[in-house]
Parts: C-alpha cells; sequence; structure tokens
C-alpha cells in the first residue's frame, strides 16, 4: 500500500504463474514440478512373478502439451532406450512446460527374452490399439494406449532396424500435415520421410486418435549404435523446444534433412554370401554396382545393381543371405543438395 497526494493507493497484485496439472498413471499422481518413476503392471509370468510397464512422469511447473516417448516396442530395438534416458537426463521438472511421458521398455516380454516379439510370436507393433480381451499383444497395445498414449497430444517412437539390419537415422511422419512436418525438420534427422500408416502400428493407431507422432529409426537391433543415439537424443530436445517445453536447443548440424521421394529394395538374386561394396548414407549412381553375392568360395557371383540413384538408407549386416531377401534399402531425394548435405552430416559423425 502507497499514499499518492493524501490518498491512499493500493498496489496491483502480480499475475499469478500459471500452473500445469497433475498427472496420473495407473493410480498413480504425479504433481507439478515433480519427477517420478512409476510401474504399471502388465501381467504374471507362469512362475507366478509380476511383470510390469516402467515409467517415468517428468511434470512440469508450467503447463504446456504432454508428449509420450517410447522404445522397445520391439524388445529387441535398444537404441531408443539410451536415448529416452540421455534426454531425462537433461529435463529438470521446475524448467519444464508441459509433461513428458517416458517408456523406455514397452514390450517388457520381449526385452526380457532379446526378442523382437512377445512369448506368443505376436509383433507389438501391429496389435495396436489393442484390447482387454485380446492376445497378448493385444492387451500389451490396449493397455499401453489407455495409460500413456492417449494422455498425449504428442508423440515419438523410436526405432531400429531389424531381423540383422541396420537403419540410416530416419524420421517417418505425416508430411502432409504441416505441424507434424514442422516437428520432423526441428527433430532435424538427415532423412525423414512421408511414411505409410500401417495397420496396427503405435503411429497408426495414435494418428487415429488425434495425437501427431513421428517414428525414429536408426541403427540396428541388439547394438547401441553411439552416433544415432547422440542424433536420436538431440532431435527429441529439439522437438521439445519447438513445441515450447524447454528453452535449450542443440545446435542443429545442416541447415536441411534430405526428404525422401521414394524408396526401393536391392533383392538378392541367389542364395549365398553377401559382400557388399556401399555403407549408409553412401550416395549411389542408377545401375551401378553396390555389391555381389556369391557361393562360400567367392566363385559365381551375382552382382547387386541400384535399380535408381538415390542415398542408401538401410542394408542388412548379416553376410549369409537368401534369394530374393531384401539387403540394400535405397532412398530417392526431393533434392540432389539435400543428399549431399547428409553425407556431410554423417562425415562429423
Amino acid at each position: 500500500m502507497t499514499k499518492e497526494k493524501g490518498k491512499v493507493k493500493v498496489a496491483a497484485a502480480k499475475p499469478r504463474a500459471a500452473i500445469n496439472e497433475p498427472v496420473t498413471i495407473s493410480g498413480a499422481v504425479v504433481q507439478p514440478g515433480e519427477r517420478e518413476r512409476l510401474e504399471i503392471p502388465v501381467a504374471r509370468l507362469p512362475t507366478g512373478t509380476a511383470l510390469s510397464l516402467p515409467v517415468v512422469v517428468v511434470n512440469g511447473k508450467r503447463p504446456g502439451p504432454t508428449l509420450w516417448m517410447s522404445a522397445a516396442v520391439h524388445g529387441d530395438e535398444v537404441n531408443g532406450l539410451e536415448i529416452i534416458g540421455q534426454v531425462l537426463d537433461r529435463i529438470k521438472p521446475r524448467e519444464l512446460a508441459g509433461t513428458i511421458i517416458a517408456t523406455p521398455i514397452v514390450n517388457v516380454f520381449g526385452f526380457n527374452a532379446q526378442s523382437r516379439y512377445l512369448p506368443d510370436r505376436r509383433d507389438l507393433n501391429r496389435s495396436f490399439p489393442g484390447s482387454s480381451r485380446g492376445s497378448l499383444a493385444s492387451r500389451l497395445a490396449h493397455l499401453f494406449m489407455q495409460e500413456v498414449v492417449l494422455k498425449c497430444q504428442y508423440g515419438i517412437d523410436l526405432h531400429t532396424g531389424s531381423n540383422h539390419r541396420t537403419n540410416l537415422p530416419q524420421i517417418r511422419t505425416n508430411l502432409q500435415d504441416p505441424e507434424s512436418r514442422r516437428l520432423a525438420e526441428a527433430f532435424a534427422a538427415p532423412v525423414i520421410m512421408h511414411g505409410a500408416e500401417i495397420d496396427g502400428t503405435l503411429r497408426r493407431a495414435a494418428t487415429r486418435a488425434g495425437i501427431r507422432t513421428m517414428v525414429y529409426e536408426a541403427g540396428e537391433p541388439l547394438r547401441f549404435d553411439d552416433a544415432a543415439i547422440r542424433l536420436g537424443r538431440d532431435g527429441v530436445l529439439r522437438v521439445l523446444a519447438a513445441l515450447g517445453m524447454r528453452k535449450k536447443s542443440p545446435k542443429k548440424r545442416s541447415a536441411h534433412s534430405a526428404v525422401v521421394d521414394t524408396t526401393r529394395w536391392v533383392r538378392a538374386r541367389q542364395s549365398g554370401i553377401l559382400r557388399l561394396s556401399t555403407k549408409l548414407g553412401a550416395q549411389v549412381a542408377e545401375k551401378e554396382q553396390i555389391g555381389f553375392v556369391a557361393d562360400a568360395f567367392g566363385d559365381d557371383p551375382r552382382p547387386l545393381i541400384a535399380p535408381s540413384a538415390g542415398i542408401i538408407i538401410g542394408h542388412t549386416n548379416n553376410p549369409l543371405v537368401q534369394q530374393g531377401e531384401a539387403v540394400v534399402h535405397i532412398a530417392s531425394m526431393k533434392s540432389d543438395d539435400h543428399a549431399d548435405e547428409v553425407a556431410a552430416l554423417l562425415a562429423e559423425e
């Protein structure tokens, strides 16, 4: 209270900063400004041992979007687990606007068995949105949708290549949606593509529920790839900054991501031993030989020929191949200049 020429003047009260809302996961409440590790009950093993889904909730002090990060939807894809851990190390609840729900191991069954699949050999990423009365995969998918995904407005699902294959770091999302494209560009992976929504995938189920979702593909199963992990960690942090959830943002290594126009697989013409003469991120010309398949003694070689110009975004790491097997994945770029930037970015790693 102050006086002004014999009158009493009451100082205006400062507006109170908006406070975020509490978050409830599986009955546990996480208050604004808190970080909690939770366990969502999943099932019991035949031994009677309880199995649960580990979740970390970072509930920021200030209001903002809610975003989930998921990894190991395929149990043998471990790069995403490390990406989530490194992102969480850099997040403080008091500095965060909004909420992060981090699930580093979604397929807990496959992860413990070092397997892509669940015990019934079903693919969890072909089982969404799931059902509370369906198969084991369907029940786990339903649980994850209800307890995590449907509480969010945005999602980042972290994957690697499958079945001995490795992938160039790439983002797959709906590039026809301006906001999804903006976030994909903010992530700044070497490559972004308009990925088709495959039936049963987490991205399709989330997108159908109105949740903007991107998939980060990088590296190979059961191996940590340090470069892919760094790119993924920094990409997630840039997306958080683009959403206004945090102020700091890692500097982009390149002005542009390469936008994929089309992709094609090169298949082995015969069974045998594969010898590649290319690598991830390499530019290839149409009809260029990129390797060959021969017998165990190197005899009777059959060349692998690039069907079109582009860059290598994936290939098998297993030299033993079967006739007709997809062994090299080639992407055609919308701009040759962007392909050059991919090569320059990868050279820095």
